[in-house]
């Protein structure tokens, strides 16, 4: 199995050399380090790595933007370390989309069941966006068709049964979605009316 890749976000470098001994202990791969939040993003953009653990409190951009960002472009889960449990902090984390927050000190033991956590929510949250799309698209494809067909049943003289064959078969002949077919007859009505 392909180890968990993770990038380290910290401006204190003996707590980045402290998490990646415990990260490699626990057999995580850490495929990047940085000191601040901006740098973070670039680098988590450029790795693709499957969490980001990163402090709240750093230099640039602070942690939680830094995960804004990241959680925006579902990059990867992230994981808040702070030594703060302040209420404004925790709730400005769960406003980014944050799937885990460890305070320090923490200890290596604590490190599994957050990155775990991190990457099933992380898991669930990508689902639900692709169930979202394919949703989106099957609408949007819905209404392509119905104007389609009422064009075709305008300009031909065919009914709503006729119509939606016709605009199946352009679509099996020419191997291409019926949403594509459904704009082609649409763009072609436009223009034929200019």
């Amino acid at each position: 199995m392909d180890r968990t890749r993770v990038i380290i976000a910290d401006d204190e470098s003996l707590i980045r050399m402290d998490l990646r001994e415990m990260l490699l202990n626990l057999d995580y791969l850490v495929v990047g380090e940085v000191g601040d939040g901006r740098s973070a993003v670039n680098l988590a953009r450029e790795l693709k790595p499957d969490v980001v653990i990163m402090d709240i409190k750093m230099p640039d951009m602070d942690g939680i933007d830094a995960a804004k960002i990241l959680t925006e472009e579902r990059i990867a889960p992230v994981i808040l370390l702070t030594a703060y449990s302040q209420k404004d902090l925790v709730e400005r984390a769960k406003e980014a989309g944050v799937v885990g927050y460890m305070v320090k000190p923490f200890r290596e033991d604590d490190l599994v069941p957050a990155i775990e956590v991190a990457l099933a929510r992380f898991k669930e949250f990508e689902a639900l966006h692709k169930e979202v799309d394919d949703l989106q698209l099957a609408l949007e494809t819905r209404k392509l068709v119905d104007r389609a067909k009422g064009i075709l049943m305008d300009t031909q003289g065919l009914n709503e049964a006729e119509a939606f064959r016709k605009i199946q078969k352009m679509s099996m002949n020419t191997r291409k979605p019926m949403k594509e077919v459904a704009e082609a007859i649409i763009l072609a009505h436009q223009a034929g009316e200019e």
